[in-house]
């Protein structure tokens, strides 16, 4: 239901008298009445349009004041006891999409925009940059037992694993079947090893990364310490989940100069160079568990699925890969969450919690292993209860290098100076006083919300199919919020 019609059944409800007329209703749209008939309405319908439909905003109460920095003069002042319910919406800023599409998207923007950035110029970063080696990465986890697979599934076989079960299935799958991911066999598949190697993968691509300096130091003759005085390793990468549970990482890898992306690299440092160094450190990466008698100790290492392509200005037939394209293929990860395999965006907070998710039993049982192994005094450095959710995962979905480009906080600080930039200008002081008073939508306010998102969407797509009418392409239509 759209925002329009949403509003449209909740005035005409609420003009209704007794009971009788509202009993055909759902709780939902019993709901809509009651939102629809609160007073100043419409001003909330405003703000949560201001939101962008945030799917759980957050409400604040309190005042904030702009004063003119050299004359004292007030230039604009807001309290929120005028609003309705004496309280504003602002957006929740939440990256995943299965929690908020309007702020998933809004982040994706941004990530985007830091993404590119570092290929193609902008934010801060010179325009020089696209003709310095660059690279797209892909990086897999290991195999921890046969899974069932998108597509041809594993080949059917007549043999049997020591649990008595099938070791292959021959069936064909689709992307979205509910089977895809969970294991042929739960005994035989290595639980363990799989929610250890999740936890130690920030460890695994920091080793990748100084193995990538030494190789890059040996190919040039120089010494590994004195490699900054003649060039930079800078990347961006993101995690995604496979539908098994297993971590992916897409890196964006380039080489500066010694002074960053301002500069360019020494001529030796090409993008083939740069292949080889990132193949030889991929393949070389090793990492070893904390030694637990319940478990054992694990050696962590990547899958021997690894894609590297070149980076290009624009995409070329041999297999490279555009700036634009890689800032769109990086940045649509970020939205994605371990509940896009199955799993939960929420913290485990006991047993008992866990024991009521509704989650895939591959899922599950990866997740009471983060919890089982959690106890264990010698992992507890892990913290594998804390992101048992997470299945062990502990890093943030976007990690980039100091120089690869700009940064979240700018492009938010930029988007807020954009929207106050009409206020004043010269030097002015915000003086500002919130506090939190609540969060989220009632059922009604939800189905608003989400006609409001929904709205926007079919907006954008309309703006979208008139800029390719036009012939100016409407690709960036769909960059921000």
């Amino acid at each position: 239901m759209g925002a329009g019609r949403a509003v449209a059944v909740g005035g005409g409800v609420a003009g209704w008298r007794g009971r009788e007329r509202l009993s055909g209703l759902s709780w939902v749209e019993r709901d809509l009445v009651r939102v629809a008939q609160e007073p100043g309405f419409g001003r909330w319908l405003e703000q949560i349009k201001s939101t962008g439909g945030c799917a759980q905003p957050v409400y604040l109460a309190g005042r904030s004041t702009v004063v003119d920095a050299g004359s004292g003069e007030v230039l604009r002042h807001f309290d929120s006891a005028g609003e309705p319910g004496g309280r504003v919406a602002v957006r929740c800023g939440n990256r995943r999409e299965s929690r908020c599409e309007s702020c998933s998207r809004e982040h994706a923007g941004d990530t985007w925009h830091l993404v590119a950035a570092g290929l193609a110029g902008g934010k801060g970063v010179p325009s020089s940059v696209v003709v310095h080696p660059r690279l797209l990465v892909t990086l897999t986890a290991p195999g921890f037992g046969a899974v069932h697979r998108a597509g041809r599934c594993v080949r059917a076989d007549d043999r049997v694993c020591e649990h008595g079960r099938p070791v292959g299935c021959g069936r064909r799958h689709p992307d979205d079947a509910g089977l895809v991911g969970e294991p042929l066999c739960g005994d035989c598949y290595d639980y363990s090893a799989h929610v250890l190697w999740n936890a130690m993968l920030g460890e695994l691509w920091s080793r990748t990364v100084r193995g990538v300096r030494r190789a890059l130091a040996a190919a040039g003759g120089v010494h590994r310490s004195r490699l900054g005085e003649v060039l930079r390793v800078s990347f961006a990468k993101v995690a995604e989940y496979q539908k098994r549970g297993a971590v992916h990482v897409h890196a964006v890898v380039r080489l500066d100069g010694p002074d960053g992306p301002g500069s360019p690299p020494p001529a030796w440092a090409t993008a083939a160079v740069l292949d080889a160094a990132v193949r030889a450190a991929v393949g070389a990466a090793r990492v070893r568990t904390p030694y637990a008698p319940e478990v054992g100790e694990f050696t962590c290492r990547w899958g021997r699925q690894l894609d590297v392509h070149p980076i290009l200005e624009r995409s070329a037939e041999s297999g490279a890969l555009s700036g634009e394209a890689v800032a769109g293929y990086v940045a649509k990860y970020t939205s994605k969450s371990v509940g896009d395999s199955g799993g939960s965006d929420y913290p485990v907070r006991s047993w008992a919690d866990l024991a009521s998710r509704r989650v895939s039993a591959h899922v599950r049982a990866l997740m009471a292993v983060c919890w089982r192994l959690g106890a264990v005094a010698e992992l507890a450095g892990l913290r594998l209860r804390t992101w048992c959710h997470m299945l062990g995962f502990r890093g943030h979905v976007l990690t980039k290098s100091r120089r690869y480009s700009t940064t979240f906080t700018e492009l938010r600080g930029a988007r807020a100076a954009f929207r106050s930039a009409s206020v004043a200008c010269g030097e002015v002081v915000t003086v500002s006083a919130w506090r939190f008073v609540g969060a989220g939508h009632s059922p009604g306010e939800a189905e608003l919300a989400r006609g409001v998102w929904l709205d926007r969407v079919e907006a954008r797509w309309a703006l979208a199919a008139e800029a390719d009418r036009g012939g100016g392409g409407g690709w960036w239509v769909g960059r921000g919020g």
